[in-house]
């Protein structure tokens, strides 16, 4: 007995409709990528695990899917390791490459390999799948779309104006109609661990404060402890899970807070120019706040940091992003300021979905069906069909001359918009029996007459 075929946990099939659908988010935002001046560029869907790995923290780089080496380089795997159970290092040892877990760190290798081809500051925007062996779940996908802008080579906090912006912008023309931008600043989670006085534990802080909408106060603090955050350090990072308020008290309560730090003071104030800015431009549908426990605990974060939540729906964060002041540095070109963001299309999808927000024209379903009534006709039809292809509406001939009710039935089944009757009768008179699938309406016309209406 044949095996039931399936497909592997964290992937999805998509029907014709449900790639239209995606083709309408992923032009939406790739329209708003090009006129706030990014330009498309690709890499490859595997990269080598030394330019993965290390980039993402711990967490991120357990989630990497790594690729088995074949042929002879087989015989590199380092038995010794298997045997003395150091799978990490055996892992690696029978891996060279790995999917991109990401867009921003292979765009980071992409800038050192053609730093000689490209002019700085360099705005890019990139529409990729990407991977990650994440438990599959509610939004959350081991293989997925990122719709991603990045500009390297400036340190400006304009572009961080810009991609504030920008998400509004995006989910505006996508009809989301109530989002929230959430910001913090590295500097300001870096200022936090120095009040603490536990500077050296700034990833164990940001990774469990990251998680407090998952795990809450408790799950934080417990986790905090099992990292070696000594008491004292608890009792002065408590006081942050109860800062209330508007973005602006918040921002001035944390300013008492990181008094004694200076760099903590530095991420408050890029913070309050990215915001007095964006109130000036004015937002068209987002609302804007700061969130100090935000972190999105990946280490190349440096100053800015952005999520994107819908408001009302059941789903994680829909954007993301930050500044990275020197990501291009571990692979050798040091002081390469640069901030990007990453649209999630697959959860954007869900939340269209469920939000039914999807413009009724976006379709792909079939303009036209020409019924088949036989040999003569047929051959009528084909020019016809011929004619509607070149006038760029989608047009097809039934294959063969079956009986009118299984014709129709398929056409109901698909979706046609339009059927096209053509007999003996009709080419006599050099002339179309339109029939709207919607409407009942039937009208008769020349072909000339068909493709005006259709193309309207």
């Amino acid at each position: 007995m044949a095996q039931k075929p399936s497909i592997p946990k964290g992937t999805r099939d998509f029907l014709s409709a449900d790639v239209a659908k995606r083709t309408y988010i992923f032009d939406t935002i790739k329209k708003s990528f090009q006129t706030f001046g990014f330009a498309p560029i690709e890499t490859p869907s595997f990269e080598l695990s030394s330019t993965l790995l290390g980039k993402y923290g711990e967490e991120g780089d357990r989630l990497i899917f790594k690729i088995l080496n074949s042929g002879d380089k087989v015989k590199k795997a380092d038995l010794q390791a298997l045997e003395e159970g150091n799978l990490p290092r055996f892992s690696n040892s029978i891996s060279e490459k790995a999917l991109r877990y990401d867009l921003t760190v292979p765009f980071a290798r992409f800038v050192v390999q053609h730093q000689n081809e490209i002019n700085f500051p360099f705005k890019r925007y990139q529409i990729q799948p990407v991977w990650r062996a994440d438990r599959p779940q509610h939004g959350r996908y081991q293989e997925f779309y990122q719709c991603d802008a990045d500009l390297v080579g400036s340190d400006s906090l304009l572009y961080e104006v810009d991609f504030v912006m920008l998400f509004d912008e995006v989910l505006t023309n996508l009809n989301i109609p109530d989002f929230t931008i959430k910001l913090n600043n590295r500097k300001i989670l870096s200022g936090i661990a120095e009040v603490s006085g536990e500077s050296d534990k700034l990833i164990q802080i940001t990774v469990a404060i990251d998680k407090l909408d998952k795990v809450g106060i408790d799950g934080v603090i417990k986790e905090l402890t099992e990292k070696g955050v000594s008491e004292a350090a608890l009792e002065k990072i408590k006081p942050l899970f109860t800062i209330d308020g508007d973005t602006k008290e918040r921002l001035a309560q944390m300013k008492d807070y990181l008094i004694s730090s200076e760099i903590g003071r530095k991420g408050i104030e890029e913070l309050e120019f990215v915001l007095e800015r964006v109130e000036i431009l004015g937002l068209k549908r987002a609302k804007i706040e700061f969130d100090v426990t935000l972190a999105r605990g990946l280490n190349y974060y440096t100053g800015a940091i952005f999520e994107v939540k819908v408001n009302g729906v059941k789903m994680g964060s829909i954007c993301g992003g930050g500044r990275y002041d020197d990501l291009t540095g571990v692979f050798g070109l040091k002081d390469v300021s640069g901030v990007g963001v990453s649209f999630g299309a697959d959860r954007i999808y869900d939340v269209l979905n469920e939000l039914k927000l999807f413009p009724q024209e976006v379709d792909n379903k079939l303009e036209l069906l020409f019924i088949n009534f036989g040999e003569v006709e047929e051959l009528h039809c084909l020019s016809l069909v011929k004619q509607a292809r070149e006038a760029g509406i989608s047009c097809e001939l039934y294959p063969s001359s079956v009986k009118m009710k299984k014709q129709m039935k398929y056409a109901n089944d698909i979706g046609v918009k339009n059927i096209a009757l053509v007999g003996q009768d009709e080419i006599d008179e050099s002339c179309i029996q339109l029939k709207n699938m919607q409407s009942g309406a039937q009208d008769k016309m020349t072909m000339a007459e068909v493709i005006n209406v259709l193309k309207k």
